[in-house]
């Protein structure tokens, strides 16, 4: 019954930009940029932190957002694995921090630990 509907969607979506196709004008004035999200700003402001007087190169750049994109999404599932395996509706910050254990191998898993209950810690007092 609900794959009917979902079919039923993009059909209509796709007939609605024939329909406004007489004003060919308006498509150029309504085009405006995707917006992609990247932790590039913060990547940069972390590294002008530990280190000042060094840049980072863009293709650098693309390398370490993957790389936090794909921690993340590490993150992201372990997390959801632990709350399934829990019978638990809710992730919380509890699981997060397992799957930062389980996740990130030793002395990093530890950091990654401590600042993250400090961060947490940090935003409940405020």
């Amino acid at each position: 019954a609900e794959k009917a509907p979902a079919e039923k969607k993009p059909k209509a979506g796709k007939k609605l930009p024939k329909e406004g196709g007489a004003g060919a004008g308006d498509k150029k004035k309504k085009r405006t940029k995707k917006s992609v999200e990247t932790y590039k700003i913060y990547i940069f402001k972390v590294l002008k932190q530990v280190h000042p007087d060094i840049g980072i190169s863009s293709k650098a750049m693309g390398i370490m957002n993957s790389f936090i994109n794909d921690i993340f999404e590490k993150l992201a599932q372990e997390s959801s694995r632990l709350a399934r395996y829990n019978k638990k509706p809710t992730i919380t910050s509890r699981e997060i921090q397992t799957a930062v254990r389980l996740v990130l191998p030793g002395e990093l898993a530890k950091h990654a630990v401590s600042e993250g209950t400090k961060a947490v810690t940090k935003f409940t007092s405020s």
